[in-house]
């Protein structure tokens, strides 16, 4: 199934929302966590898992397309077959 110019778009303005971020905040702590990033406002919430950030996010009345990831790795979950 092909990835929509919108999402690659958006995951790319995500992922630039991200490194940005980055050079402005130490997030040495937050190794492992989940972020979600709101490529839309640049946003960025933090979680145990990405049903935490979400319910965060909603809890202040938020509503927004999220990219996920997990800090310190560039993706949020690792398919693949175990060795």
């Amino acid at each position: 199934m092909p990835v929509s110019n919108s999402t690659e778009t958006d995951a790319a303005r995500a992922l630039q929302v991200w490194a940005e971020y980055q050079q402005h905040h130490d997030i040495s702590d937050r190794m492992g966590q989940t972020v979600g990033i709101d490529p839309v406002s640049g946003r960025v919430w933090f979680g145990q898992s990405a049903t935490d950030v979400v319910q965060k996010m909603k809890g202040e009345g938020t509503q927004a397309t999220l990219y996920c990831l997990r800090v310190g790795r560039d993706y949020y979950v690792h398919k693949g077959r175990h060795r």
